[in-house]
């Protein structure tokens, strides 16, 4: 293994990374590490030097200033001695055993790209794509597209041969790019989502959180778009693929509050570079597979529509979701059973307003569908009529001259979700609890079990309990809100329950999960033992 590191003047966090390499299972005579120096100057090769001179398995590469990471990246390949290459940034760092399950899973598939579950530090990553193992994972079916950092392991060999080379200079998406290059010319790319293997670490002031320059960063997204047609037909493949670019940097870009706190001269410079752009690149098979809200950016970008754009920026920003218990009682099984209501308004009235009406179109047929909140608006039963679901609360001037099902959200209200999560009070992480998707959303009834969510060795205290909400292609996240009033009532949990808990309100009417922990192990045990016999019984 050659693990490539192209530096400029690290900072502080660098030891951690050179220490995280220091941890690895993996024998150091079995790797080595290649700090691309590029053209830091004095003191930093002079830090480098002290790294390399304790630690055989460390080269130092000095080279000419470069500016960006693309040329030191290249070096580190040229200069790689390893059957495989692992792209590290200065200020991250690799987990203890990552070095060894990668080789070893690469070895077991012959994979040419290993993709190592990523893990985010101070900054939140895609999920889907680390659920779970894919020895052999498929472009446009597998979610490779969620990460495309050059954080990977490949095969040495794979790349010199297929040529694939990061752009050097000043390129933007130069990883994209080189994954890209990569993943069109494998023959096999693995996912590791089992073990942690990377850690992403987001910096004070990074590149990612500035905001871009249109005239330039733009035709470095078409570079990337050539690509993707140069290695695809039109068709179904092509559109998934370029759908990830234009929902990610193009239509995010000009939504909600983002839009909105752009400056009048910044806006008009992103939407004269982008409104051209999407006419010319993306057509109706990439919109087919955008929520309700891309596509409605779509279609008004498209029509260039620059005042509905940001009058449906300014509704966006100012929805407002809120997430309470109506009820909520412990069963004699253990189980926290909860009734929330989900409200979405706008200046105190519902936002999102639907209407039903009967259809010819191919919508599955149902005798009711959801209207605002929680109401239903009712479609003729027994007359063969299918119901279409139209959206009619966004605030545009007129529907003409845009698709005629433009707004129609069967799909999107088929899809509505509402999972609650918790976010442990000592270390802020998420854990999930429970979720369904919701008939109506003025009584969402969620259960929560304990026993399930909390091991018996789960040292978790408890935490803030948080909703996400998913309603017609629209995501919020919030608080659980809930008066004392209500959850006075609940009690404490029954002994099916395990450790005992408690739900109880802040000031300002949060709700958290309160644990108890260490103590509680007797009740614990006896509620899992207990559990064990009913199940027993039944199958007997």
């Amino acid at each position: 293994m050659s693990v490539v590191v192209p530096v400029f003047q690290p900072g502080p966090s660098f030891d951690d990374l050179i220490a995280s390499l220091d941890r690895q299972t993996l024998e150091s005579t079995a790797f080595e590490v290649l700090l691309c120096d590029d053209g830091s100057g004095e003191p930093t090769g002079e830090r480098l030097a002290d790294v390399a001179r304790t630690r055989p398995n460390v080269r130092v590469l000095s080279l000419a200033h470069s500016g960006w990471p693309g040329m030191p990246r290249n070096h580190g390949i040229d200069a790689a001695r390893g059957t495989y290459v692992q792209f590290v940034d200065q200020d991250d760092y690799l987990f203890d055993g990552a070095l060894e399950s990668l080789c070893d899973y690469a070895d077991l598939h012959d994979s040419d790209v290993v993709v190592g579950k990523e893990v985010g530090i101070e900054r939140a990553l895609p999920r889907r794509i680390f659920r779970q193992d894919i020895p052999r994972a498929t472009l446009g079916t597998d979610p490779l597209l969620e990460m495309l950092t050059p954080h990977k392991m490949f095969r040495t060999s794979f790349l010199r041969e297929n040529g694939i080379r990061f752009p050097e200079g000043r390129v933007r998406l130069e990883d994209h790019l080189f994954v890209m290059q990569a993943y069109f010319a494998a023959s096999t790319i693995s996912i590791l989502a089992s073990e942690p293997c990377y850690a992403w670490v987001k910096q004070p002031g990074s590149a990612s959180s500035s905001r871009i320059d249109p005239e330039t960063y733009f035709p470095h997204l078409e570079t990337v778009l050539d690509l993707v047609e140069a290695h695809t037909e039109p068709g179904r493949l092509r559109d998934r693929l370029l759908r990830h670019w234009f929902r990610g940097k193009i239509l995010k870009r000009v939504a909600g509050r983002r839009l909105v706190k752009y400056p009048d001269e910044y806006r008009d410079r992103l939407l004269d570079v982008v409104t051209p752009l999407v006419q010319k690149r993306f057509g109706p098979g990439v919109d087919a597979g955008l929520g309700l809200p891309h596509r409605v950016r779509a279609a008004l970008l498209r029509a260039d529509r620059r005042d509905d754009l940001l009058r449906l920026a300014e509704f966006e920003t100012g929805l407002t979701c809120r997430a309470v218990v109506t009820s909520a009682r412990w069963s004699r099984g253990g189980g926290l059973h909860l009734t929330l209501r989900i409200t979405i308004t706008r200046d105190g009235e519902d936002a999102l307003v639907f209407e039903s009406s009967p259809s010819t179109s191919t919508a599955p047929s149902a005798s009711t569908t959801p209207s605002g909140s929680g109401a239903t608006s009712t479609v003729p039963s027994g007359s063969g009529a299918k119901k279409s679901t139209r959206l009619t609360s966004l605030p545009l001037s007129s529907t003409e001259g845009l698709p005629a099902d433009l707004l129609i959200a069967d799909r999107e209200l088929r899809n509505d979700r509402v999972d609650l999560a918790l976010r442990e009070a000592a270390t802020g992480e998420e854990r999930s609890l429970a979720g369904r998707r919701p008939g109506r959303l003025d009584a969402v009834g969620i259960a929560i079990d304990p026993l399930k969510v909390f091991g018996p060795d789960d040292e978790s205290h408890g935490g803030p309990l948080t909703v996400k909400v998913r309603r017609a292609g629209w995501t919020f996240e919030v608080p659980l809100e809930a008066s004392s009033a209500v959850l006075d009532r609940v009690g404490r949990s029954p002994i099916l329950a395990g450790r005992p808990c408690t739900l109880s309100a802040t000031r300002g009417g949060a709700v958290e999960l309160h644990r108890e922990w260490p103590g509680g192990a007797a009740q614990d045990f006896a509620g899992r033992t207990a559990r064990r016999l009913r199940s027993f019984a039944r199958r007997h």
